[in-house]
């Protein structure tokens, strides 16, 4: 996968990547698993990402979303 269309597709989750971390904290949430990617490679390489940061990942459950 091109490093540079995955950066461009996925600003805004590696942004949050970036704040949590530079933050202080150790885990990112976010409400949909589509945030990861929209395809296999896509969401290795968000999920790898996270490793990298030494983040930890929260997925908010589909019953609480739209509360």
């Amino acid at each position: 996968m091109a490093t540079n269309n995955y950066e461009t597709k996925f600003a805004g989750f590696l942004r949050m990547c970036d704040e949590a971390k530079n933050g202080n904290l150790d885990v990112v949430m976010i409400h949909h698993p589509q945030v990861l990617g929209d395809t296999y490679a896509e969401m290795v390489e968000s999920l790898n990402r996270l490793a990298d940061a030494n983040l930890s990942l929260t997925i908010i459950p589909r019953a609480e979303r739209d509360k």
